[in-house]
């Protein structure tokens, strides 16, 4: 752990907590968009821990947790330094929205560009300002496009330091997920760095459940790292998933779920009909594997080829 961090300019030594504004551009009205960084050290040697939210602006349940765990100062580390970002994604956020306002992703921007694209700028001044001294993280999302997922950690299982992570944090499911191109995740392991993803929920809505295996599986990782006393122990055996796929609509229509996330179904199991708005069709939908109910379309109204249901296995 170095003895002091430097972000924003300023310098922030062992022992302080401190609350710094990262700021990224202005709206046209002339606004400033500023990115909250709150540091909090330890004066004793340790890692440093990146606790981020908000990639995409409309995914709220890991704003929550940050928000949660800073209000009950559940942040203060017994070693190294916790560093926690509630909100990357300020445009985002502000216009319920999962991209910046020019239409694009920051989780397939980094390492991002000075002088590139808004979305492009601002995973480059994350990297460039907070990255260098993080060890470890925990990126949170939440399902999108009407999608919940069930509380999940996403990590590689090919990497036996991600397993470890994956498995003190202790979520439901942990899920085998490869690295994708311009992703945090997949920067950050260039560097030497290992980040976590934990999904829970659907965006723009509060999931408390998710919320809360968040905070306690967090705990646990921190707890793991030796950067707290003491963490809340796992209420079921975390079920690791080394393979998934989605089932998708063969038929557009009015698609009805028979099945509930987190449920085990079984192969050709009933896991829902597609109906036409008239009451003229109706197709039944099989499950084409065994395996667990990790991610559901909540949208009633389905086109061909859409998402239905996410199973790991």
């Amino acid at each position: 752990m170095p003895e002091s961090i430097i972000i924003n300019g300023k310098s922030i030594d062992r022992g302080e907590k401190v609350l710094t504004k990262l700021v990224i551009s202005k709206l046209p009205s002339g606004t400033v968009i500023e990115i909250p960084v709150y540091v909090f050290r330890s004066v004793h040697d340790g890692p440093v821990v990146l606790l981020m939210a908000g990639m995409h602006g409309d995914e709220v349940n890991g704003i929550e947790i940050v928000r949660r765990m800073l209000t009950k100062k559940m942040l203060y580390p017994l070693k190294g330094t916790i560093i926690a970002v509630p909100i990357l994604n300020i445009y985002g956020f502000l216009n319920f929205s999962r991209e910046v306002p020019d239409g694009k992703d920051v989780n397939r921007s980094f390492p991002g560009s000075r002088d590139g694209s808004l979305a492009s700028r601002v995973a480059h001044r994350f990297m460039k300002e907070v990255m260098p001294y993080v060890d470890y993280g925990v990126d949170f999302h939440t399902g999108g496009a009407s999608r919940t997922n069930y509380p999940q950690i996403r990590c590689v299982m090919s990497e036996p330091e991600n397993v470890e992570l994956a498995k003190a944090f202790a979520a439901p499911f942990i899920l085998n997920a490869p690295y994708r191109q311009g992703s945090l995740r997949k920067e950050a392991f260039k560097l030497g760095k290992h980040i976590l993803v934990y999904e829970t929920g659907e965006s723009l809505r509060f999931d408390e459940v998710g919320i809360a295996t968040g905070i306690e599986g967090t705990c646990r990782l921190l707890r793991h790292l030796g950067m707290v006393e003491a963490a809340p122990a796992a209420t079921k055996e975390t079920i690791v998933c080394s393979k998934d796929l989605w089932i998708r609509a063969k038929n557009a229509g009015l698609f009805r779920s028979s099945i509930r996330s987190g449920d085990y179904i079984r192969k050709n199991q009933l896991i829902g009909t597609i109906t036409d708005p008239y009451g003229e069709m109706e197709v039944k939908v099989n499950s084409p594997a065994a395996g667990y109910i990790i991610g559901v379309n909540n949208m009633p109204v389905v086109n061909q080829g859409d998402a239905l249901v996410h199973i790991g296995f």
